[in-house]
């Protein structure tokens, strides 16, 4: 090993937006060897041949999903105390060793290493079991296996990598590190950096918001590898054992929701990391979280799902024993709609994520654009849910649970709901940011055909010659977009009463794709800044695909041979088949969401955006300051972002490991 401190890298300072774009799109998938009904939706072609019949897992899964399920809801209603977590603000380690000892660390790790194997749709309905009890156990158990050392590992290790890390990640809790204090959805200006130095690499950098960063064994570290003789440098991933000289957990932050979360700011100085330990090959960091995440991302509509039956149970029970004016406050139709929302919205949660799970687990289809409309339409949903859930509560939905519980009321913890569902429009990809990921893998099409065409940087020639190739995709593609099966009465019949819903998902999938074809034209290259448009779209598009997985599962769960699985969340046999009541749920559902729709595609063309864009410049230049006044800040003084420069760590480690 060598004596000598290698020299640091450069760290990027300013990084312009063409270079920032340049280092996502390398990044991203570009390749679609499976299909995508995703994708095809987009595209106006309307696919329901991907998704049904509503795949189902096999006999194996199932049994040994569904003993998992038994144990761990057993454990989670005898051994947890949610009220305790709360008021604490953290998890007990005998909680977390419980759960060790269960092998719900181990949920997505194949036994031969350790784990349970258990299939993506049940590991959905274990996250949904925990996360009813308390998020932030649902948060600890997701970030170790859905984006921490076990899934890249699966999925870019070597055979060597498994066999060390894999059984140790089935009873160490391990975390993923990417976002610094300057750093979020910017790779390009990543900082920290892996230095080569004979065979091994020393990192230096810091990370924030290391959700599992105060307790974890293991961590996947994202660092930059400098460009030199035999290395090729770029964004690389590391995992790094957390007992490794020269690392620091700084602080344990704390947040609005998720109290018990274990999320730290981690500084690594010096940190020497074997080259055995790096993922996959020197630049291909971003690649392999974004693929991570492709199947990642299901642990949040997991959480969303549960969250949303809990609250419809609760909005039932409230609404019916609280009398107003002679009536069931329930009976009263602004309260009704409230009602019927929730309801609707959580059956068509669960929807979405079990067809998702279940795509995901028969590998047949590409599911990176589903799970990105799963994750951003759920988390959005439930937030409305559980504000809803508030206000139908009135009083009682702001009070906390333990204050209803100390006057001698039922401790119903609907302000914490919304504190703790909060994060999930921002964890794994803000809304904002999925509106554009999404919206990048929607007009990939179109964009690639433009090609040169929209290049600002291209010749004339090229540019003449990919406009003749432009021509020659629109003249077979357009004509696909006039007509289609949606406008025929009896089409999907086999759906009954939902038929007509899933007609108006086709015609709506065809006018999705002549608008983003019009919008192409319209703006060329610069449809990427018109994220008004682009986000409507995509919000489109996630309606479509609600609409489409709760009609299947409605079909599914009518039909002769019962519910669509043999047990709900918890493992416990529901108390009636769904039947014809699926259909009615989802029927209503829908309905909801056609008007949704609608809205979307109208504000596709009418809206504020350029005169909001205009304005929020002004606001920036501190044209309207003015309106500030009269009013004092009550923040804490301190540096918008704090400073993160190499060096050693001037603060106590709180880093601390469950025993």
């Amino acid at each position: 090993m060598s004596q000598t401190r290698p020299a640091r890298a450069d760290r990027p300072a300013h990084v312009d937006e063409r270079t920032a774009r340049k280092v996502a799109e390398e990044a991203r998938e570009t390749e679609w060897r499976l299909p995508s009904f995703g994708k095809q939706l987009f595209l106006g072609d309307f696919r329901l041949d991907l998704v049904h019949p509503h795949p189902r897992p096999d006999d194996e899964a199932c049994g040994k999903g569904e003993e998992f399920l038994a144990r761990l809801t057993e454990f989670c209603a005898t051994k947890i105390d949610p009220a305790l977590i709360e008021r604490e603000a953290r998890i007990p380690d005998d909680v977390i060793a419980g759960l060790r000892e269960l092998g719900a660390l181990g949920m997505k790790i194949p036994e031969k290493y350790g784990g349970l194997g258990l299939s993506q749709l049940y590991y959905g309905r274990a996250l949904m079991v925990a996360g009813s009890v308390s998020p932030a156990l649902a948060a600890l158990l997701s970030a170790h296996q859905s984006i921490g050392v076990p899934q890249p590992i699966k999925m870019f290790g070597t055979p060597e990598q498994k066999d060390e890390w894999l059984p140790r990640c089935a009873r160490q809790v391990s975390a993923f590190l990417l976002t610094e204090p300057d750093v979020g959805s910017d790779p390009a200006r990543l900082r920290a950096t892996a230095v080569p130095d004979g065979d091994e690499y020393v990192l230096d950098g810091v990370k924030l918001w290391t959700t599992n960063g105060v307790v974890a064994d293991l961590v996947v570290v994202m660092a930059r590898v400098p460009k030199q003789d035999g290395h090729r440098g770029g964004i690389s991933a590391f995992v790094v054992d957390m007992a490794t000289p020269g690392i620091t957990v700084e602080n344990r932050n704390a947040f609005m929701g998720l109290r018990g979360i274990e999320n730290g700011v981690t500084r690594f100085h010096d940190v020497r990391v074997p080259k055995a330990n790096l993922i996959g090959k020197e630049g291909a960091g971003l690649k392999v979280a974004l693929t991570t995440l492709n199947t990642g991302r299901l642990s949040l509509p997991a959480i969303c799902a549960a969250s949303g039956k809990w609250a419809a149970k609760i909005a039932r029970e409230w609404s019916r024993e609280r009398v107003q004016w002679g009536r069931p406050v329930g009976e009263h139709e602004a309260v009704s709609r409230k009602i019927a929302f929730i309801a609707a919205t959580a059956y068509a949660m669960e929807a979405m994520l079990d067809l998702s799970s279940q795509l995901a687990d028969d590998e047949r289809n590409d599911i990176r654009i589903e799970a990105a409309l799963a994750k951003l339409w759920s988390s959005e949903m439930a937030c409305r849910a559980a504000d809803e859930l508030i206000q139908l509560r009135g009083g009682r939905g702001y009070e906390t649970a333990e204050s209803l519980a100390a006057r001698g009321e039922r401790g119903v913890p609907a302000e914490q709901l919304y504190r703790d569902l909060r994060i999930n429009r921002i964890f794994e990809g803000s809304t904002e940011i999925m509106h554009l990921l999404i919206a990048r893998e929607a007009v990939d099409a179109h964009l690639s055909v433009a090609g040169d065409i929209i290049d600002p940087e291209a010749s004339a020639g090229k540019k003449a010659r990919a406009a003749a190739k432009a021509g020659g995709f629109y003249a077979r593609w357009l004509p696909t977009l006039v007509t289609g099966a949606g406008q025929r009465p009896k089409s999907y019949a086999e759906f009954g009463a939902l038929a007509r819903h899933l007609r108006f998902v086709e015609r709506s999938s065809r006018k999705l794709a002549r608008s983003i074809f019009y919008a192409s034209g319209r703006w060329q290259g610069g449809l990427e800044r018109k994220q008004g448009f682009l986000a409507r779209m995509v919000d489109i598009g996630a309606e479509l695909y609600a609409m489409s997985a709760v009609c299947v599962r409605a079909q599914a769960d009518s039909s002769a041979d019962g519910p669509l699985a043999s047990a709900g969340a918890g493992g416990e046999g529901p108390a009636t088949a769904p039947g014809k009541s699926a259909v009615l749920l989802a029927d209503a559902f829908c309905r909801q969401s056609r008007v949704r729709v609608e809205e979307l595609f109208d504000g596709l063309w009418r809206n504020t955006d350029a005169m909001d864009a205009k304005l929020a410049r002004a606001v920036l230049k501190g044209d309207f300051a003015w309106v500030e006044e009269g009013v004092l800040d009550p923040s804490i003084p301190g540096p918008w972002i704090a400073p993160s420069e190499p060096g050693p760590s001037e603060k106590e480690d709180v880093h601390r490991t469950i025993g």
